[in-house]
């Protein structure tokens, strides 16, 4: 595929940057999607940032971010923001969740919408689901395609606390491309309390089978090494 993806606003403490609440939405945003393109690009697609990091205000961002869009012939255009107005930075035990924008319900763009909401969802969020909006800059100025996806809620501390930028790259990337990067496995042969050839007693080695951005995907590893009789744990990195 070729995909162009942006970060949605100035960087954080520039004019018409983006919200700020527990976390903030420039910072966060640009993590995430530097994150999708590496991961994308690993994958074998092709994708542009389309970023705009120097816009004298909130259209000049717009209007430099569909340029820098309209300049490729895409498959797809991604629009990367957090959300805000959950006003929970207390925490109540609930996320507030991600949700997707599109032009058109009719339009191509839906499909990857829904699979990145149910990817993100995969994750803990709350899916809020996919809207339609025909006021937004990006998705009514874009030739290709266009989704533009809150990821969570920068206000609220449920979402905080479950949000990793690289969890949040790898969920949107399986939702547009159905892939997901794996780091190679790892094997150590040392035998706990082995001498090792500099005389030191090596360390308890462990066999790991698999490394995963979706936490999904690890529960499904686990549960069939634990189905085909393996101790097998989950350990977060």
């Amino acid at each position: 595929m070729i995909i162009n993806v942006h970060a949605g606003h100035n960087p954080a403490g520039k004019v018409a940057c983006g919200a700020v609440g527990i976390i903030n939405e420039s910072t966060e945003n640009r993590r995430v999607k530097d994150e999708v393109i590496s991961q994308l690009r690993e994958l074998g697609h092709t994708v542009y940032d389309c970023t705009c990091d120097n816009g004298t205000g909130q259209t000049d961002i717009l209007k430099k971010i569909v340029e820098k869009c309209n300049a490729h012939k895409a498959d797809l255009d991604v629009s990367i923001h957090f959300n805000s107005g959950a006003k929970d930075p207390s925490g109540n035990d609930r996320s507030t969740g991600v949700e997707a924008f599109v032009y058109s319900a009719a339009s191509e763009a839906k499909e990857y919408a829904e699979k990145i909401c149910q990817a993100i969802a995969s994750i803990g969020f709350r899916d809020r689901g996919v809207k339609v909006s025909t006021t937004l800059y990006v998705l009514r100025h874009t030739v290709a395609p266009a989704v533009l996806v809150e990821c969570c809620f920068v206000d609220d501390k449920d979402d905080v606390e479950l949000y990793n930028y690289r969890d949040m790259a790898a969920a949107i990337v399986h939702g547009i491309t159905g892939q997901s990067v794996q780091e190679p496995d790892e094997t150590e042969s040392a035998v706990p309390g082995e001498e090792t050839p500099s005389g030191d007693k090596a360390a308890l080695s462990r066999v790991q089978v698999g490394a995963y951005s979706i936490r999904a995907n690890a529960e499904a590893m686990r549960d069939k090494l634990l189905a085909d009789g393996y101790d097998a744990i989950i350990v977060q990195a």
